[in-house]
Formats: structure tokens, C-alpha cells, sequence
């Protein structure tokens, strides 16, 4: 069977002046596909046997070329948007024809010149497409422990899990909900803190440092936003824990602790409802 989207060994079973055609075997040569002639290796004769990837020409027929495309069934991978149409955008794969990419397949404003993660499918209409929910498409055999630093793209975000992260555009990996701190925007590239390896393989990030580290961090953090307020902070840790959030960015533990090692390092004060700086000196 001749498989779209996929590399294939394929015996050549006929020869003509635009190609040659192309199938599994001899014995199933009714269902054959094209290789274009400019695109034949030299002396190439019928019985030889030929790398070739399948896929659809401008006008959806089956076609075989031997150009390494830059994304395969099953895979995940990095393209560039080459222009945006009326249906969609239009992705360079390494390919004559662009690969489609449907505005229902995407997430998030698309534009020319962005980069972005996706994977391949077969819409109803037998077409190779790519979308960018490339959950089933990730590996989970990644190379990372416990600890580890990663890098990777947000691909989607859900109100009930969390952040789903592609790290190195290959591997799956998944900050939870209660890790969702500071700016993690969908499709973004993020640095993050590997805080288990689940059994499945799957990664659980922390874009947070140890406890002992991140505390230094907020307290660092939270001087300078007293800072941009001219040295005052109108509000301190008995505020509610969503204006803590929509203000510093921390949760309110995180705060309180990081007031806490402010307060003995005598970095500020606090004066009733508000919090001051304290000038060295």
C-alpha cells in the first residue's frame, strides 16, 4: 500500500518521457504512483528500487519525490509560515507544494515569518494538512531527569491541566496548573526545571526554581516592583491572592515569603497597609 505522508521503498514498474511510475511490488503495479523525470536518478531502470516520500501535487494527485521533506507522519517539527490565504497559512516543508495549514488547526494569529510546531494529518478530503496540537505526536522517551534544565514550545494551554510543552520540539511535557506562574504565552518558547519523570515517560516541569533559590528570586523580584513605585507598595500580604498574582506575579506564599526575607535583610518596612523601602544609609 502506498502510504501519504510517509517515506517508502518503492520498485519502479514502468518507465515514460515525464518519469517514471512507481509501486510496492510488481505484482501490485495497478496501484502505482509518479516519480517526476527530473527527479529520477541516472540509469535508473525498471526493478530498481527507490527512497521516495508521498504526498499530493497542485492539483491532489499522488506524487513521489526523493527531497527530504522537513516533517513526516508521526513527527513533530519546526516550519516556517511562507504566506497566509484565505483557508489558512501556508507552511515551506522543503517541498514544491507549501503544506496547508487550516485556520481551525491552529492556535493562536498565525502571520508570515512566524515559526511554528506542528505535526501532519490526512483531512477528509485525503489531503496532507498540519496542525498545531502535536500532543500525540511527541515522543516520551526523552533523555532528561529529574532536575534537568529544558527548553521548550507551549502548544497549548487548558484552565483544567495546565501548560502543554513540546521540549526540543520532540519530547512531552506538562507544567500543571499550579505551576502556571509568570509569563507562559502559547506558542512561546519557555526555560524550565524537570521536577518528575513520569511513568508513561511524560515530563512535569516547573518553570520555578527550589524553594531555597526561588525565594532569593522573588525577593529580588519584589524590591524592584516596590522600586517602580517610587518605593512604596500599596498593598501587603493580607490582600487577596489573586491581587498578589495580578500584581507580582507570585502566589501568596511566594509573596509573603519573599516579604519575609526583605524584611530581615531590613530591605523594607511595613507601615499598616502598605510596604516601604528602606534607603540604605
Amino acid at each position: 500500500m502506498i502510504r501519504l505522508g510517509e517515506k517508502q521503498e518503492l520498485v519502479i514498474v514502468k518507465k515514460v518521457d515525464f518519469g517514471v511510475y512507481l509501486a510496492v511490488s510488481p505484482e501490485t503495479a495497478k496501484e502505482r504512483v509518479l516519480l517526476p523525470a527530473k527527479q529520477v536518478p541516472e540509469d535508473s531502470k525498471i526493478g530498481d528500487v527507490l527512497t521516495v516520500f508521498i504526498y499530493r501535487d497542485s492539483k491532489d494527485r499522488l506524487i513521489a519525490t526523493t527531497n527530504e521533506p522537513k516533517l513526516l507522519m508521526g513527527e513533530a517539527a519546526e516550519l516556517t509560515v511562507a504566506q497566509v490565504g484565505k483557508f489558512g497559512a501556508f507552511l515551506d516543508w522543503g517541498l514544491e507544494k507549501d503544506l496547508m495549514l487550516p485556520f481551525k488547526e491552529q492556535r493562536g494569529k498565525v502571520e508570515q515569518g512566524d515559526r511554528v510546531l506542528v505535526s501532519l494529518y490526512i483531512d477528509k478530503s485525503d489531503r496532507l494538512c498540519a496542525k498545531m496540537n502535536v500532543y500525540e505526536n511527541l515522543k516520551k522517551d526523552s533523555p532528561y531527569g529529574q532536575e534537568d534544565r529544558v527548553t521548550g514550545r507551549v502548544y497549548e494551554i487548558s484552565d483544567n491541566f495546565g501548560a502543554f510543552v513540546a521540549v526540543d520540539n520532540k519530547y512531552s511535557a506538562l507544567i500543571p496548573r499550579k505551576e502556571m506562574y509568570g509569563q507562559i504565552e502559547l506558542g512561546k518558547d519557555i526555560s524550565a526545571r524537570v521536577v518528575e519523570v513520569r511513568e508513561d515517560g511524560r515530563l512535569t516541569l516547573s518553570i520555578r526554581e527550589k524553594a531555597y533559590l526561588q525565594m532569593d528570586k522573588d525577593a529580588e523580584k519584589l524590591l524592584s516592583i516596590i522600586d517602580s513605585c517610587n518605593g512604596t507598595l500599596p498593598f501587603n500580604d493580607r490582600v487577596s491572592p489573586e491581587r498578589i498574582k495580578r500584581e507580582t506575579g507570585m502566589s501568596k506564599n511566594e509573596f509573603k515569603r519573599a516579604v519575609g526575607r526583605l524584611l530581615k535583610e531590613g530591605k523594607i518596612a511595613l507601615d499598616g497597609e502598605v510596604i516601604h523601602r528602606i534607603t540604605p544609609g
